[in-house]
């Protein structure tokens, strides 16, 4: 492999007139993977309303094992970033990253013929701990692949497919559940997972210097950014995994990040589990309906993160716009079940998502410039695997306020309380100038 830049020159016998872009194509591939991702994991979403998957499961008219089919893949979501991500820093994140496609696509496998509901939570733990690690490699591959002036935008592109993918989801699992059974929604996904294990093996690799289709000018424009960041970031060699663990917990900043992190997940999580049943149930839309206004929000939140991405590098700072977006989502969940017309309520749910996770691409995009190059895996899954951890609860927790109240304000209202402890958190970086 070559070592220099100068190495590279002589390798490519001459320098090209134009410097190539396969950091963008690398930026398409971690978008495609994240849809499929995100496809996999809200399918349960739409079977929660669905009174055949319920009575199958034995868990019709229980709202609290409803919530613990997405609390336990959250959980399990949590500690497979927790324990699983410095695999990343070690492996590599190309081979890593198809170790958890497999085990993403095996999960669907196993959910699509589950019997029982035991089984079908035994499928939810393998998908959290096979989706666990993709947040932290794909972040990897962004500080290795961008310099920092590009990672706002690299970042909300991927992440933007945290969105789409839901986006498309919904009415399609809407269609196929009620056309062809739930079975059906799980077996589609295990074939659609096929497709990031191909475009990761056979078309990226770890850094930039390893890829054949890299020239040396875009080489230049990638390291150079990096050194500049390097000169800022204490880059130094970590003698043992406590090490870097003790280098990422001791930054005051690192917890700021998780408790942004965990208001984002939390409210994401908690709409994406309920709004469905809410369309339906409270709202009493049609099937066809739900499918729609479910994937508003989701459309909606496309726009914001691309905007905050782009606005994010223009003006060099990620925090205030982590800041109005969380104010901004509170306040448009608060009203949301307050008010008389159906419509209005799907349309002030869709604004404060859209709002509220403004801030994802953004908090990582900060993240990876809190901390050197080489524990940016174990950080993020870090940050994911805490954050998570407390948000898995919030649909279990929504489900049994839900069961206690008769109604859903209750768990409109935890959602406001989690968005505006973001905004907080936020706040305090802003003022440091991130």
């Amino acid at each position: 492999m070559p070592s220099s830049v100068a190495e590279v020159q002589a390798k490519l016998s001459g320098t090209p007139a134009r410097a190539t872009r396969q950091r963008l194509v690398l930026g398409t591939i971690l978008f495609f993977a994240m849809v499929t991702a995100y496809i996999d994991r809200v399918n349960i979403s739409i079977l929660a309303a669905s009174n055949a998957f319920l009575v199958d499961m034995g868990i019709k008219g229980q709202p609290v094992k409803i919530g613990m089919l997405m609390t336990l893949f959250l959980i399990a979501y949590a500690v497979g970033q927790l324990l699983l991500s410095p695999i990343g820093d070690y492996w590599g994140p190309r081979k890593a990253m198809c170790g958890a496609v497999i085990l993403m696509a095996i999960s669907m496998l196993v959910g699509g013929i589950g019997p029982t509901f035991m089984v079908m939570l035994l499928s939810r733990v393998v998908l959290g701990l096979g989706e666990g690690i993709e947040f932290p490699l794909h972040s990897t591959f962004v500080k290795t692949w961008f310099p920092p002036q590009e990672r706002g935008k690299a970042n909300a592109v991927w992440n933007v497919g945290t969105v789409l993918g839901p986006a498309v989801a919904m009415p399609f699992f809407a269609w196929i559940v009620a056309s062809r059974g739930w079975h059906w929604s799980f077996f589609v996904c295990a074939v659609l997972g096929m497709g990031p294990l191909y475009l990761f093996w056979f078309h990226t690799t770890d850094t930039p210097r390893e890829h054949k289709k890299v020239n040396v000018l875009e080489l230049q424009h990638i390291e150079a950014g990096l050194t500049k960041e390097a000169q800022s970031v204490d880059e130094g060699k970590g003698e043992s995994l406590w090490e870097n663990v003790r280098l990422v917990i001791s930054n005051y900043r690192v917890w700021l990040s998780i408790v942004i992190g965990i208001t984002n997940y939390g409210v994401y999580w908690g709409l994406v589990t309920w709004l469905p049943t809410y369309l339906k149930t409270a709202r009493g839309f049609s099937w066809t309906a739900m499918g729609i206004l479910s994937s508003m929000p989701f459309i909606l939140s496309i726009a914001s993160k691309l905007i905050g991405g782009w606005a994010s590098d223009y003006v060099g700072r990620r925090a205030p716009f982590c800041a109005i977006g969380a104010l901004g989502a509170a306040i448009s969940i608060y009203f949301s079940p307050a008010v008389a017309n159906n419509y209005t309520s799907a349309v002030l749910i869709s604004f404060g998502l859209g709002l509220q996770l403004v801030g994802t691409p953004l908090n990582l995009t900060m993240l990876q410039g809190f901390v050197p190059t080489r524990v940016v895996s174990l950080a993020a899954g870090i940050m994911g695997g805490i954050s998570f951890g407390f948000a898995s609860f919030v649909p279990a927790l929504i489900g049994y306020t839900i069961g206690l109240t008769g109604s859903f304000n209750g768990g409109f209202y935890i959602l406001v309380g989690m968005s505006l402890a973001g905004m907080i958190a936020s706040l305090v970086l802003s003022i440091q100038k991130y």
